[in-house]
């Protein structure tokens, strides 16, 4: 086991340092120049934008400029935002919390509850429910998060004035102690139900397709020969054989879902690290992209590694691979 755990945190770090070199390279020989855009539209001369430049450390050759980012993490500096004048790394602390309220609350919630319906549709394989399980998965699947978002505003914010709009909180009639905790659930309802919604289909589909290729293995027939009762076999062998794929994408929707909720996090105002990563992008913010980017390189490796060690405790033959 020690051996298996030390491959795969080698393998975790050789991941995290390519995908920052790779990502480094992409993003500075993308189109777009954040000097001329700091620089405005006032027609700068050439000397303010040289000394532009200089100042940010933009007049080297890219080798010279990997090598010393690379020189400042290993000190502890990500850097500074060429658009908020701030470090990288407390931007990105201050979006942190906000994005993985929603990310992992979202996440959760479709895990569970695409895991329950996928085994309810195995288990009523060609009845009515599960039909309509499949129907609406597909339909939800097909529909963008951002189209589904403002459906969600459009109707049950702006018709039926149930739930605000947009932001964490009311910053109108601001709340302490458990009423703040209540307005920050408020407006995080639209939100988180607008993301599980779109990824409830990917564990329904993944748990059904899962559980029906067990239940069809060689192994489950002859426990049914002996005798054994169908719920003992579905809880004792189908279900922890069944799971696995699950936990896989669980995994890697839980590593990607700070990228991917940016667009939920625009449409409902919600103060993510989405929001920053879009706004870098659009400012050409290289620092602050640097630092988005590594983190999500390091949550993927390490959510990975973690979906990995949780494999070979459940099923020990992969230890031995």
């Amino acid at each position: 086991m020690k051996r298996y755990l030390l491959k795969r945190v080698t393998t975790g770090l050789l991941t995290v340092i390519i995908a920052m070199v790779l990502n480094f390279f992409l993003i500075h020989i993308a189109p777009g120049d954040p000097i001329r855009i700091m620089a405005g539209m006032d027609h700068p001369t050439s000397e303010q934008l040289e000394e532009l430049y200089v100042r940010y450390g933009l007049d080297k050759p890219l080798l010279v400029q990997l090598g010393q980012y690379m020189v400042n993490l290993l000190h502890g500096d990500f850097g500074t935002s060429y658009t908020y004048n701030k470090p990288v790394a407390s931007l990105i602390l201050e979006t942190m919390g906000p994005s993985i309220l929603l990310a992992l609350t979202s996440c959760v919630l479709a895990f569970v509850l695409g895991t329950l319906l996928g085994l309810f549709a195995a288990r009523h394989q060609g009845r009515w429910m599960d039909n309509l399980l499949s129907y609406v998965s597909y339909l939800f699947d097909s529909m963008p998060p951002f189209w589904l978002g403002l459906v969600a505003i459009l109707v049950f914010a702006s018709t039926l004035h149930w739930l605000p709009t947009s932001g964490m909180v009311n910053l109108r009639n601001p709340q302490q102690g458990f009423g703040y905790v209540l307005d920050v659930l408020t407006h995080l309802l639209l939100p988180c139900a607008t993301m599980t919604l779109i990824q409830i289909p990917q564990y329904l589909r993944l748990t059904r397709s899962s559980v029906t290729q067990v239940m069809q293995e060689d192994y489950i027939t002859t426990f049914r020969a002996t005798g054994m009762s169908e719920k003992t076999i579905f809880r004792r062998y189908v279900l922890k054989n069944a799971i696995l794929p699950t936990l896989t994408a669980f995994g890697i929707s839980l590593a990607y879902v700070v990228a991917g909720a940016a667009l939920v996090e625009i449409v409902y105002a919600w103060p993510g690290t989405g929001r920053l990563m879009l706004n870098a992008i659009n400012r050409r913010d290289y620092p602050l992209l640097m630092g988005i980017y590594l983190m999500i390189a390091i949550s993927v490796s390490v959510v990975t590694m973690a979906v990995d060690i949780l494999y070979a405790w459940l099923d020990p033959r992969i230890r031995l691979k």
